[in-house]
């Protein structure tokens, strides 16, 4: 989900057709058995995908299987449901950067759901970005201190309280005691071990432990104890870089692209150059409570820093939680956290402090289908230069570099399932790979450039605690009409390219949603596929099959089933971006970023 401005990737002709080729042997019997390819399925068991397919689709409106219905329930500048303070949308964008503040932010994005009862609960909800052109009345012209205010109260998460009607259909609930805006303006505690850090203070902290505001925020996660992981992914664009940047800065891309070129002209914070430290306390997985809105959100240092895309979290064998973090950039890493302690009972109250000690690591993949994850610790063997875990947290690109860790294309979301211990992982894309100066292909990234992108599997040696596992390519992205052999992929059914979100529901169903770059979406080996999707793969069958097409110009993201599978929430995220869109509205409106809710018509659970 990089939204990394201006140029968005070029996606250049694939080469070395023979790396294509899925990494087998080595695995032993047992594992092999654990994690046989698709391809080697000698008699594929029957599908349990039970609906109709949808094809490719350029129409601006969201497209979804027959007896299926998509409904619109939150879009951006819906009033969130604070009691005594709910402003309505303004269609013209007049509404202020206060109003704002009390309503949907833009670009959803990564959410979760929390249920109350079996008819109500939270929704929890991701603002990754703006678009300025669209979040102001009079678009990008003359940036202000009110602009900068808005374009900030439009970042963040959006706590919602969702109720089911008789129909089956979703309302938001307003007023609701639970509904809160979290922005790039909102008090927040720094925790773990770079907290009080001297990289993390400031003249406006000194003591290097209170922050405001989280932006930039992608993908997410759930915990097992009942709390809201929000991710921090592109956050160096929100910053004016100094003149000179120093290594540490230009390894995290400081160069003042973006939104820091607006908001530091009015919020002196995001000057870099008065400001160095300041850079350094965004880039961290947000810890939320979402049933209580007057608590503090936590910045859980000890899961380390990186444009973080997504925090998939589960419970260890041995009672342990363990959190998956891809970083979304050409060459960035996959890492894993595990808990020092185990998991109590009681819920966010008994667990507040659980994510403040643990283990960092970082994955290497072998050539073989095996891999190991390497521990990111100051003062192990090629770790010494960081004096301690605080600053190696601070600059854990640094120490996933020194520590071995392979350089992947776009880690993105992890999803799994802990019914059978497989992780997934989707690599968006790299067109870098392979260019002169760049990483080649290796095992788990076999083409150069890749286009299409893929999917990544892998099962821990001994649980997911473990720190040893097998892996394979779940998927190579394509599409098999594509001239080019390196760009057709193995996908088997519905072709796609680009993927990003993942979610694994309770039957064991992997659902990938897709994000094509507005500037390729019908373009080159993107021709035939149409604006972004989501689809449906059964592990077990390796059938892929296409659920939904967006509207123009949109990504397909932030993907959560109800707990009774009925219903599906999914993300529509910057429509008209690159093509005209006016999706949710009528013709001549501004495109909105909206939650939408699918369900079956016959009330059953949505894919079967």
């Amino acid at each position: 989900m990089s939204r990394r401005r201006p140029a968005p990737p070029d996606l250049h002709a694939l080469s070395d057709p023979a790396r294509r080729r899925w990494v087998q042997g080595g695995l032993g019997g047992a594992v092999a058995s654990l994690l046989a390819p698709l391809g080697a399925v000698a008699a594929p068991a029957a599908s349990r995908i039970g609906f109709k397919a949808v094809p490719p689709s350029t129409a601006d409106r969201v497209l979804v299987p027959e007896g299926y219905v998509a409904e619109v329930i939150y879009a951006w500048g819906d009033p969130v449901g604070v009691p005594g303070a709910m402003p309505a949308w303004q269609p013209d964008a007049s509404h202020s950067a206060a109003e704002q503040a009390l309503q949907a932010g833009m670009h959803h994005d990564g959410m979760a759901y929390f249920p109350l009862d079996a008819q109500r609960g939270l929704l929890a909800v991701n603002h990754e970005y703006t678009d300025e052109r669209l979040l102001h009345a009079d678009g990008t012209a003359d940036w202000s201190a009110e602009k900068v205010r808005k374009s900030q109260a439009a970042h963040g998460v959006s706590i919602v309280e969702l109720a089911r009607g008789r129909d089956g259909g979703w309302r938001v609930v307003r007023p609701s005691r639970h509904a809160r805006r979290i922005t790039a303006s909102t008090p927040m505690r720094l925790a773990g071990p770079a907290a009080g850090h001297p990289l993390m203070r400031t003249a406006l902290d000194p003591t290097g432990t209170q922050v405001l505001g989280s932006f930039n925020n992608c993908a997410s996660g759930r915990t097992p104890w009942g709390t809201y992981l929000t991710c921090e992914e592109n956050f160096a664009q929100y910053f004016r870089g100094p003149e000179r940047p120093d290594a540490h800065q230009r390894r995290w891309g400081l160069d003042g692209g973006g939104q820091g070129a607006g908001w530091a002209l009015h919020d002196e914070r995001f000057d870099a150059g008065r400001h160095p430290n300041e850079f350094n306390r965004f880039g961290w997985v947000v810890e939320i409570d979402p049933f209580d809105a007057t608590s503090t959100p936590v910045k859980r240092t000890a899961l380390g820093r990186a444009a973080h895309e997504g925090a998939w979290t589960v419970q260890a064998a041995d009672g342990r939680a363990v959190v998956y973090m891809g970083e979304d950039g050409a060459f960035e890493h996959l890492y894993k956290f595990v808990t020092r302690d185990a998991i109590k009972r009681g819920g966010a109250a008994a667990n507040r402090e659980l994510l403040d000690h643990g283990t960092l690591h970082v994955a290497r993949f072998g050539a073989e289908g095996r891999g190991e994850w390497v521990e990111l610790a100051a003062g192990r063997p090629g770790l010494e230069a960081f004096a301690n875990q605080g600053e190696l947290l601070v600059k854990t690109r640094q120490a996933a570099d020194a520590a071995g860790g392979t350089p992947m294309d776009r880690p993105e979301w992890v999803a799994g399932d802990p019914s059978t211990g497989h992780v997934y992982c989707a690599l968006t894309n790299n067109a870098a790979r392979g260019r002169p100066g760049a990483p080649g292909a290796d095992a788990a990234n076999p083409r150069a450039p890749n286009a299409m992108g893929h999917i990544l599997r892998w099962r821990e040696d001994g649980g997911f605690a473990g720190t040893r596992f097998a892996w394979e390519h779940f998927v190579l992205a394509g599409d098999p009409a594509n001239e080019r052999a390196e760009s057709r992929g193995n996908v088997r059914g519905d072709a796609f390219g680009s993927p990003d979100g993942l979610m694994v529901d309770a039957r064991g169903l992997l659902w990938i949603q897709t994000d094509v770059s507005g500037s390729k979406i019908g373009q080159g080996d993107y021709a035939r596929l149409g604006h972004n999707q989501m689809l449906c793969a059964d592990p077990a069958s390796g059938e892929v099959r296409r659920f939904l097409t967006g509207p123009a110009g949109c990504e397909i993201t932030g993907a959560v089933m109800a707990p009774d599978a009925r219903t599906l929430f999914v993300n529509v995220q910057h429509p008209g971006e690159a093509t005209p869109s006016t999706w949710p509205g009528e013709p001549g409106t501004r495109p909105r970023s909206a939650t939408v809710a699918i369900r079956r018509r016959d009330g059953g659970p949505v894919g079967s």
